[in-house]
């Protein structure tokens, strides 16, 4: 094993933006366009399609008996209802991450958490995407005391606490399929086995 293969792997940056020949915009979208992308990759001009996406935020929220709280939602591109957890766009102009996030949890399930701690951040599919997910872990919860009014696909959402361990092995089993519940739960389970073990 060389030096290099010792050190912790980490994401790098891309091409320069000098590489960039165009960008144009190949579909307009009601929340996100596809983009048209041309640009020069070792010594060959390329062109990709992709979803150009605002990003958006995810909150694992879990109460003092280490439930978590989700919610059940209608999804139409795999016509499945999915098991989730509060999330949402970051669509609010001059919103932090942490902003947007505390907002998804009180629209979605009328909760608020007084100890929030960033969990992961993941990029959903980036061979066809932009889009990156910020997820937050909220604890110290409590009712807003009002129900926000919900529309569209986000009718009937009913909070619903499920213990760690069940929400794990319902994962571990791909009976929930929901990619940021998957990597929410499987990050906090691997932080949790490496602090234990520290």
């Amino acid at each position: 094993m060389t030096e290099m293969n010792k050190l912790p792997i980490s994401d790098e940056s891309g091409l320069p933006e000098s590489s960039v020949r165009s960008t144009r915009i190949a579909f307009q979208g009601r929340i996100w366009n596809v983009v048209a992308k041309t640009f020069e990759f070792q010594g060959e001009e390329l062109t990709r399609d992709y979803i150009q996406h605002p990003g958006a935020v995810a909150v694992l929220a879990i109460n003092e008996k280490d439930e978590v709280l989700l919610i059940k939602q209608y999804r139409a591109p795999v016509n499945q209802y999915l098991y989730e957890m509060p999330a949402g766009l970051r669509d609010e102009e001059d919103e932090s991450d942490l902003e947007s996030a505390k907002r998804e949890l009180s629209e979605e399930a009328d909760y608020q958490a007084k100890t929030w701690t960033h969990l992961h951040s993941f990029y959903t599919t980036p061979g066809s995407s932009s889009e990156v997910i910020e997820i937050f872990l909220a604890q110290d919860l409590s009712p807003t005391g009002e129900a926000f009014d919900r529309t569209s696909e986000e009718k009937g959402m009913v909070p619903l606490w499920v213990p760690f361990t069940e929400v794990l092995a319902s994962v571990m089993q791909s009976k929930t399929k929901s990619p940021t519940l998957v990597v929410a739960v499987l990050a906090l389970a691997a932080r949790r086995s490496i602090e234990s073990n520290g």
